[in-house]
């Protein structure tokens, strides 16, 4: 919540223009910083440093896209950066180039290290600052709870979600001043400091604060085309996606967190990565003995039909973000073909049908943080402009969507027992609706919300309790 947002451009020139007026605010030097673009929306051509390069001459420009695992930098930040045309790719990343073999300001994945340095850090002020604000954001939409991934990205320093852990939450946990209840998730390569943090204090620091468990990126996404996939693209024969996770280098790791008790997350969004993360959660399940660890794969967008199988036969939670889909379903058919994206995508009811435990999210800010948009979205699946279901048999019914976001998503995250429903010996968090949403979901909004009993949002007032 600190920098430009782009989500809401749908044409090229547009992204020009809001650069040239956010450059108006900068001094030669200072980073323009900012996030959201979609691609998608002005056609899939992707955006280049010439697009901005005269309005920002003076001026470095990094621009994440929606699902933060590409980013544009203007000439200038590359300059700033030493990239220069024959770098090489780094493993698990790429560097766009024009057809003449230029570089165009596209950095993939991995590659987006090579920025990450430099950009400038917001202040622990302003990111307590943005918490509050996120905060107050979640409340008005009736949610208590947040699993935070943090700032965590492809490229991104492991050192930036402890930061935060030690100087905003648990600051603000100490100061009584968390508006929400957080567990939080760290870089999978730091599971020993996340493992030493909990014997010093453990897993549960207050009602508001708990140490999640662990999270990785297996590949990229669908829109940037880094989703790793056992088939090629449809649009692009000759890529597959990036496969950012080597499960073999980091099998040991995976194998010793686990040991120590800690619950592990990978996103993973193609097919052929989703593959890759079931063999090595498989496999952590015949090496260390049954438990209940409750493995996670984030997104699980495009699935086998084995897959399937495997998420059930071992117990693996689907953590799935329906509103992905309202974005996906313009352009998979183009990326995948028609018939393979209507048959391995979004598999809400196969997944339900196989007893899978499916809970839902919202990814924010990469998609809206409003949970009854995303109920609207897994039970009718109509893309924006249609009138018409995105594969209508993957559809789910409103109570499965609910439950999705209640008690599936605590269950996921071990909290079941405090929260996800209204149960004798749980926290009373609940949220007020204008309407039945069994019967009148798409026009439903948040009246009130309650935490632990304590009305801490009304729309009527819209006044905070924090």
């Amino acid at each position: 919540m600190l920098q430009v947002n782009f989500q809401d451009v749908s044409t090229q020139n547009e992204f020009i223009e809001k650069v040239k007026i956010a450059a108006r605010e900068k001094q030669s030097g200072q980073w323009l910083l900012g996030g959201g673009w979609n691609n998608e929306r002005w056609g899939g051509e992707l955006p280049r440093a010439s697009w901005i390069d005269v309005y920002t001459q003076d001026i470095p420009v990094w621009i994440y896209r929606m699902d933060g695992h590409m980013g544009l930098a203007n000439s200038k930040a590359l300059q700033i950066l030493g990239i220069i045309g024959n770098i090489s790719d780094p493993e698990g990343g790429k560097l766009v180039r024009s057809k003449d073999g230029g570089l165009t300001g596209i950095l993939i994945d991995s590659a987006m290290k090579l920025v990450a340095d430099y950009i400038p850090e917001p202040t622990i002020k302003e990111r307590r600052d943005a918490l509050v604000r996120a905060s107050k954001l979640a409340l008005s939409n009736g949610i208590t709870t947040v699993v935070d991934f943090g700032r965590f990205f492809p490229g991104s320093p492991t050192t930036d979600v402890w930061d935060d852990f030690h100087n905003v939450y648990k600051w603000m946990d100490k100061k009584g001043s968390l508006p929400l209840r957080f567990s939080i998730f760290f870089p999978l390569e730091t599971w020993s400091d996340v493992y030493t943090q909990i014997r010093l204090t453990g897993q549960r620091l207050s009602q508001n604060l708990k140490i999640g468990g662990l999270k990785a990126f297996a590949d990229g996404s669908l829109g940037s085309g880094t989703a790793f996939f056992n088939e090629p693209y449809a649009d692009d024969p000759s890529n597959y996606g990036l496969e950012i996770l080597n499960t073999e280098s980091v099998m040991n790791d995976v194998l010793q967190a686990d040991k120590m008790g800690l619950q592990i997350a990978i996103h993973a969004i193609g097919d052929g990565a989703n593959d890759r993360i079931l063999a090595l959660y498989q496999s952590i399940n015949k090496s260390n003995g049954q438990r209940d660890r409750r493995l996670r794969i984030e997104h699980a967008q495009h699935l086998s039909q084995n897959a399937l199988d495997i998420f059930s036969s071992e117990q693996i939670i689907a953590s799935m973000q329906p509103e992905h889909l309202l974005d996906d379903a313009n352009f998979a058919s183009k990326k995948l073909g028609e018939e393979r994206a209507s048959r391995i995508s979004y598999l809400f009811k196969s997944l339900l049908m196989k007893n899978v435990t499916l809970a839902f999210g919202s990814d924010w800010p990469v998609a809206h943080l409003n949970p009854l948009k995303g109920i609207i979205a897994a039970t009718e699946r109509r893309p924006p402009g249609s009138s018409l279901p995105w594969i209508p048999s993957e559809c789910i019914e409103v109570h499965d969507a609910l439950r999705g976001y209640t008690l599936a998503a605590a269950y996921a995250a071990f909290l079941e027992n405090e929260i996800g429903s209204l149960t004798q010996g749980k926290f009373a968090d609940f949220a007020v609706l204008s309407e039945d949403i069994f019967h009148a979901h798409a026009e439903v909004s948040v009246l009130a919300t309650y935490k632990g009993g304590i009305k801490v949002f009304s729309k009527e007032t819209t006044d905070f309790v924090l």
